[in-house]
């Protein structure tokens, strides 16, 4: 799949098609979705740092890295929704088939995603249990890398 959007990508270029810029992107099929799917990604990566690689092309919004619901392990794939769905083509046309830590990470559009019910459940609960929380993530600090907040992430990345 990398070598097949790699190749669908030159032949774009090659006949002057730019995605977002001119009619005629295979990109267009996924103008209403701002999820991308990675996948072969090191199970040693954390939220934060699968965060850290996609938001080279656009803010974050949300993501899900799957994993192993006994061990809590990485399966190795996840889920991440930009906040500006052009940010997607960036990331798919970048980030597929580029190098981390030796894996060759494959990275596309996803058309239809749903968070799984246990992930919704999990939110509704804590909302349930705190009713002042807010569903809307806060600002950043101005001077951390954007990050998640309802997962737990290996660094020191914070809202204020």
């Amino acid at each position: 799949m990398v070598a097949e959007i790699k190749r669908i990508n030159e032949k774009e270029l090659a006949a002057g098609i730019v995605a977002g810029v001119t009619a005629g992107s295979w990109h267009e099929t996924y103008k209403n979705s701002a999820w991308v799917y990675f996948g072969n990604l090191p199970t040693e990566l954390s939220e934060g740092d699968v965060v850290c690689i996609a938001s080279q092309y656009g803010e974050v919004e949300d993501m899900n890295l799957v994993r192993d619901k006994s061990s809590g392990e990485s399966k190795g794939f996840c889920f991440v929704k930009y906040v500006d769905q052009r940010s997607t083509v960036l990331a798919v046309d970048n980030l597929n088939g580029s190098e981390v830590l030796e894996r060759t990470l494959r990275c596309d559009h996803v058309d239809k995603y749903k968070l799984p019910r246990e992930v919704l459940d999990r939110e509704e609960a804590a909302l349930d249990a705190d009713p002042t929380r807010v569903t809307r993530r806060p600002p950043l600090c101005a001077v951390c890398a954007p990050c998640v907040r309802r997962v737990p992430l290996a660094s020191a990345r914070h809202y204020h």
